[in-house]
């Protein structure tokens, strides 16, 4: 990348956001722990930080070597880095009586400046703070305020610092503060001097010269998902090196009705080598017993790694093994403060079991969800493979609430079939991010004709993201629910109650497990 702005995370949940908007102005950025300053080189052209659930006030909040920092690249604190900014150099950041949450409105301008360049008084902007920025010291000066607060926004004053320092008191990556994206705008456009050339057809040029050179002669191993992750990604190795690259696509027998079929067929125009591995007896065997999510997770990917050994062991000079990891698959792999919490296995991310020796190259693990689709356009993939939904790598191994038996995978494979197509034919399956069905291990009362039946439940989850960060659960139409619960319980022997799963995400997850 010839440049690049550095996001620092101080632990807020906006800080996946804030490097969204960025790479939606066209800039390529990175996001850090707070802990991993880089050295600033010429290629870095601006340094944000980001906003935190802590507190400057306390003793043990997280902190960066600001002198070091400012005036060797402009720097934009948000939030929290605004008053971390404020308070290292002797300004005053109070807590606040009540937490300032919501709209507030930039009324008050205290002086101009290019930052608010196409910005009008009085315009909206989204806080979300409970310390609050009381006084500047004198190497800064405020620019606008609001009816709460006179420090909203403030700049380094002329000659303290070699580049320009700002400090936000809002979240201008946010929809709700109205020309935030405008604020970003300038900030990189106008003071940090970004090109704004980063593209998906930049990136396609830059990434296939890059695994050329990395990968040489060597022969690239990689399973595909049918997804669109999996699908870009070997697509760009496959540019990058040929037939050096050969793909694997495993049926686990935890794949959708009819998936292993489909999704062969739907790679014979793309050129890619692709193995078919029916391993069904191998996975259901590994997975007798287990009802414990995180052990079915880690049963499914520890079988992926035999199968892979056994399959790999027949090829030659196989000396990579390429995998779709994302973008917040690694952010979501690195604590701000140390090790995370694990809310669950199976991502793709850091290094392979010893045994099967082979180095990852992972060419997407820069990338969010929606820019790997724009990729996949700009590679001109099929559109039934860019807007396939996502599924996950276990498969329905985690859609099956307990113990995973062929009988309940035939069971949900079923159902699951008549809802997917049914969104498909009524024109809806675009309109959600993803869908799926979920076997519960219960069973309920039910009738049918003059018979009492006891059989099991199915939950039907649809929701709609950008990333799969944060999700809503998607408002079907009633009557389109009502008639794949009718579908579903006519045809599907063993099934005879069907609900409808209205959890977001947070605080629930798009999974069930």
């Amino acid at each position: 990348m010839t440049e690049k702005v550095i996001i620092l995370d101080f632990g807020s949940q906006y800080t996946q956001l804030i490097a969204r908007r960025v790479r939606e102005l066209k800039v390529y950025c990175e996001i850090l722990p707070f802990s991993k300053l880089p050295q600033i080189t010429s290629d870095i052209k601006a340094v944000i930080l980001s906003g935190s659930p802590f507190s400057v006030t306390d003793e043990t909040s997280p902190r960066v070597d600001l002198d070091r920092l400012l005036g060797q690249v402009p720097v934009m604190g948000i939030c929290y880095g605004a008053q971390l900014m404020v308070n290292h150099y002797g300004g005053t950041v109070m807590r606040s009586e009540k937490r300032e949450y919501g709209k507030a409105h930039l009324d008050k301008h205290w002086a101009d400046d290019v930052l608010l360049e196409g910005v009008p008084s009085g315009s909206q902007v989204w806080m979300s703070h409970g310390d609050t920025i009381t006084k500047v010291p004198r190497e800064f000066k405020l620019l606008a305020g609001t009816s709460q607060i006179d420090a909203a926004i403030y700049r380094s004053s002329n000659g303290n610092f070699a580049k320009p320092v700002y400090g936000l008191q809002f979240h201008p990556e946010v929809t709700h503060s109205e020309f935030g994206l405008k604020v970003l705008e300038n900030f990189l456009y106008k003071i940090a001097e970004c090109s704004g050339e980063w593209t998906p057809a930049s990136f396609i040029s830059e990434k296939v010269e890059e695994l050329s050179t990395r990968v040489g002669t060597d022969g690239v191993l990689m399973g595909l998902s049918g997804g669109v992750d999996s699908t870009v990604a070997a697509t760009l190795l496959h540019r990058a090196i040929g037939d050096q690259l050969i793909c694997f696509f495993v049926d686990n027998g935890l794949l959708r009705k009819n998936e292993f079929e489909e999704v062969l067929d739907s790679y014979l125009d793309l050129g890619l080598q692709i193995v078919g591995i029916d391993a069904k007896d191998r996975f259901y065997r590994a997975l007798q017993g287990i009802s414990d999510p995180e052990d079915k997770r880690k049963a499914i990917g520890e079988e992926f790694v035999h199968v892979f050994q056994d399959e790999a062991a027949k090829l030659e000079n196989i000396k990579w093994l390429g995998q779709g990891t994302i973008y917040p698959d690694v952010i979501e792999s690195v604590s701000v403060h140390g090790p995370s919490v694990t809310i669950k296995s199976h991502h793709n991310v850091g290094g392979l079991p010893d045994q099967l020796h082979l180095k990852v190259v992972e060419p997407l693990n820069m990338l969010f969800k929606d820019e790997v689709r724009e990729v996949g356009r700009a590679l001109e993939l099929p559109p039934h493979i860019l807007n396939r939904h996502p599924f996950p790598g276990p498969g329905l191994g985690i859609r099956i609430l307990g113990e995973v038996t062929p009988e309940k995978v035939r069971l949900l494979q079923q159902a699951d079939a008549i809802f997917i197509g049914s969104l498909k034919t009524e024109g809806l399956y675009d309109k959600v991010w993803q869908a799926g069905t979920i076997l519960l291990p219960v069973q309920s009362v039910g009738v049918m004709g003059d018979e009492r039946t006891y059989e099991q439940v199915v939950a039907l989850r649809a929701v709609n993201s950008r990333d799969g960060m944060t999700a809503d659960w998607s408002e079907l139409p009633h009557e389109f629910l009502s008639r794949v619960s009718s579908r579903i319980i006519n045809e599907v022997k063993g099934i005879n109650r069907v609900v409808y799963d209205i959890s977001t995400k947070p605080p629930a997850t798009i999974e069930w497990e």
